[in-house]
């Protein structure tokens, strides 16, 4: 599925391979300030850059109400070498995302996130071998029953990869329960869940019935199944990394906004 995120931070659909491509072409801009501290505003919290308070893509102020995810916030920024590189500050671009373009596309990302529950990663199980069969069990069916409980309904499986339909009357509360999510807290399910695959892992993320280590170990399953039988690829190691820290940053965005529900 489409990454509508993505599309949001680009100003409208795109590429993902020019996309990956243009940036990799971009010039990284220069660091330009020393100290990085927090401070107050109306509203909130804000890193401040030698004094100035960062602002985002477009030019607002980037504002959290919780402190815990401005420091890491702030965090980002200092870590930042001679060049400052946004792919290594997740939780910045979360933040621009969702002061930026959540708010005014909320029922958009919502409905993507639905989408995703109707075509779940987790429904689509292994036919062989037996480890693999119940290594999924093991790791998906809690979540499955955790998941009917919770929205009331019954997940229709399959074998293999063919598509298979749900109740839509289960899809539609799972939609539902979405409604008075803020824009920080719906960005950083729709992270989750894009990045996952699933959006009943990052559903009981988002509600703390996994931690963000036994959700993401969910979402590969299957990929560390083959790796076990034909060794890791360096390169997919290496945005697998990229992808994790991207996860870890929805999933502090989804424990904090947690705690002030």
């Amino acid at each position: 599925m489409r990454d509508l995120l993505s599309e949001l931070e680009g100003g409208g659909p795109v590429d993902p391979v020019e996309r990956t491509r243009a940036l990799s072409r971009r010039p990284l801009p220069k660091r330009f300030y020393k100290d990085v501290t927090l401070g107050a505003e109306e509203g909130g919290h804000v890193v401040l850059l030698d004094g100035r308070p960062v602002k985002t893509a477009g030019r607002k102020p980037l504002v959290l109400a919780e402190e815990a995810l401005a420091e890491i916030v702030a965090q980002e920024w200092r870590a930042q070498g001679a060049e400052i590189d946004p792919q290594t500050m997740p939780l910045t671009r979360i933040a621009n995302v969702a002061i930026d373009a959540v708010p005014e596309h909320a029922e958009d990302v919502a409905d993507d996130v639905a989408a995703y529950a109707g075509n779940d990663l987790l429904f689509y199980r292994a036919e062989s071998p037996q480890e693999l069969v119940e290594l999924q069990e093991t790791r998906w069916g809690p979540v499955i029953a955790w998941a009917e409980a919770r929205y009331g309904g019954r997940f229709v499986l399959a074998e293999g990869i063919m598509p298979v339909s749900q109740d839509a009357g289960l899809i539609a509360r799972i939609r539902e329960t979405l409604q008075p999510f803020p824009a920080l807290r719906l960005t950083g399910l729709h992270v989750a869940t894009t990045l996952s695959g699933s959006a009943l892992l990052a559903l009981a993320l988002a509600e703390g019935r996994l931690t963000s280590d036994e959700a993401w170990a969910a979402a590969f399953v299957d990929e560390d199944w083959n790796i076990r039988l034909w060794g890791a690829d360096p390169e997919a190691e290496r945005v697998r990394a990229q992808r994790r820290r991207d996860f870890d940053a929805a999933a502090a965005v989804l424990s904090v906004t947690r705690a002030g529900t």
